[in-house]
């Protein structure tokens, strides 16, 4: 039987502006990332947000992006390694002290935004920031993109004790190459729910998803993402769910 993670960016309001609805989404999702405070989120939104993934049984992670609360993390930022790598242990820290509050496991760390999608190009980067985060925090779960060459990235990390599970976004058109496509070109978020639930289910059975011109391709995929700030996304959330149960997909939390 086939099984995926479902998970949601969450914890993303801020003082009196309010982002996303994180009390529907944690209904539907297995995993939640929360935002840090950097790029999104304050203490009482992540205090707020962890205790309701406790309420509802979904797994945390941590979900750090660049320092950058007004481009909302999506704007890449001229950041020497050292301070990537000081910032993730930074906002990671912070989230855990509530984790740690309500009695329950930082289990995953999945990077944000512009700072996500730079990872994905420096794998170099990317191990460093994992291996800083594994010394600081134990053995943590990544998140990173799934791309055609990213199993093997995972067979490597494996090898090494490494646990990192390779996410799509169904919310999300892609390149023919398999990568996300940038947000400031037309269709590249996907807004109606029953099509994106769609094509999450398609991503797990199929294997893959399908680039800009129609090209097919393969992907080894371990969860699937919907994005707590797209409203589209949070209504497919549960029709995600109901169209697994038709295709014999289990919905469960990642490593679970």
């Amino acid at each position: 039987m086939q099984a995926v993670d479902l998970n949601c960016d969450m914890g993303e309001s801020f003082g009196a502006y309010t982002i996303g609805n994180d009390a529907e989404a944690v209904r539907h999702v297995t995993s939640a990332n929360i935002a840090c405070g950097l790029h999104a989120s304050d203490p009482s939104v992540m205090n707020r947000t962890v205790r309701l993934c406790r309420e509802n049984n979904v797994m945390v992670g941590a979900h750090p992006g660049y320092p950058d609360l007004a481009g909302f993390g999506r704007r890449r930022m001229e950041m020497a390694d050292d301070e990537i790598i000081d910032s993730v242990l930074y906002q990671t820290g912070a989230l855990k002290a509530f984790t740690d509050h309500f009695g329950v496991p930082l289990r995953h760390v999945k990077l944000h935004g512009a700072l996500y999608n730079y990872a994905v190009e420096r794998e170099d980067l990317f191990l460093a920031v994992v291996e800083a985060v594994r010394k600081a925090f134990g053995e943590i779960i990544f998140f990173t993109l799934a791309t055609p060459g990213s199993a093997l990235l995972k067979q490597s990390c494996a090898s090494r004790g490494i646990r990192l599970a390779l996410e799509a976004f169904p919310d999300r058109a892609y390149t023919d190459e398999g990568m996300l496509m940038p947000r400031k070109y037309p269709g590249a978020v996907i807004e109606g729910p029953e099509t994106i639930a769609r094509r999450a289910l398609a991503m797990v059975r199929d294997g893959g998803v399908t680039g800009a011109s129609g090209r097919r391709i393969g992907l080894e995929i371990d969860t699937l993402c919907i994005h707590g700030d797209n409203d589209a996304s949070i209504a497919a959330a549960s029709l995600i769910r109901e169209y697994a149960r038709g295709e014999g997909i289990t919905i469960r939390a990642f490593g679970a």
